[in-house]
């Protein structure tokens, strides 16, 4: 069965109270143990307006949902769909800023540098033409901008859906980059999240510079903690 397009339901109540600007912000890399957490903010550059006003055939734009349920290919062509119809900012925190700050707090920071970077890209507006939908239970914290938080929001508003996919792909072709350049740990396969494979090269060969080292599998597998555990199991 094919897939069906998302609705501007959750866009329309928003563009309904006076915000000319939805802005979807999603976010990619929070679980695995290597590699930046990716947030990404998109706006649908049509104004308030559905799909069929600019004549996007059903079939092509059901590729715009949640990043997760399509393949390479598919978020492939997703995304240059996402690039010519939406307004799209990205931000991008590496894993020593993770490590100093935690996960959570850093892909707030992805987020807010998401949404810095599309706010750079709009037409003239006022912070009352903007309204952000976040996928999640979590609100941005110091943001006055009207915030919408939706569980499943990358499967609900295709504003999300957009952001869901720029996250995925930038983030995944990072990885890919540094699976070239760290072979030996197969990030390309496990794009990073503790696999038994990924685990049985952290064992072999210790974490790499891009490992998240405040990450408990990583951590305890650092030479210095990964010895130390060794010699109290002994005694």
């Amino acid at each position: 069965m094919a897939a069906v397009p998302l609705a501007f339901d959750q866009e329309q109540i928003l563009w309904v109270q006076g915000h000319q600007y939805v802005v979807g912000i999603d976010e990619a890399g929070r679980g695995p143990l290597m590699g930046p957490v990716v947030a990404a903010a998109a706006v649908w550059r049509h104004g308030i307006l559905s799909p069929a006003d600019v004549s996007i055939s059903p079939a092509t734009f059901a590729l715009v949902r949640d990043s997760k349920k399509l393949s390479p290919k598919q978020r492939d062509v997703a995304l240059s769909l996402v690039e010519e119809h939406f307004y799209v900012g990205v931000g991008i925190v590496a894993p020593e800023v993770i490590d100093r700050v935690n996960i959570l707090e850093a892909t707030y920071l992805a987020m807010k540098s998401a949404l810095s970077n599309l706010r750079a890209t709009l037409p003239k507006h006022r912070d009352t033409d903007l309204a952000i939908l976040i996928d999640g239970n979590q609100t941005l914290p110091n943001v006055t901008l009207a915030t919408t938080t939706l569980v499943g929001g990358d499967g609900i508003a295709p504003s999300i859906a957009a952001a869901s996919i720029v996250a995925k792909v930038t983030r995944d072709r990072i990885v890919d980059a540094l699976d070239a350049k760290y072979p030996q740990y197969g990030f390309a396969k496990h794009k990073g999240y503790g696999t038994a494979e990924h685990m049985a090269a952290l064992r072999r060969y210790g974490p790499s510079p891009v490992h998240r080292m405040s990450f408990k599998p990583v951590k305890m597998n650092i030479p210095e903690v990964a010895n130390r555990k060794y010699s109290q199991v002994m005694q």
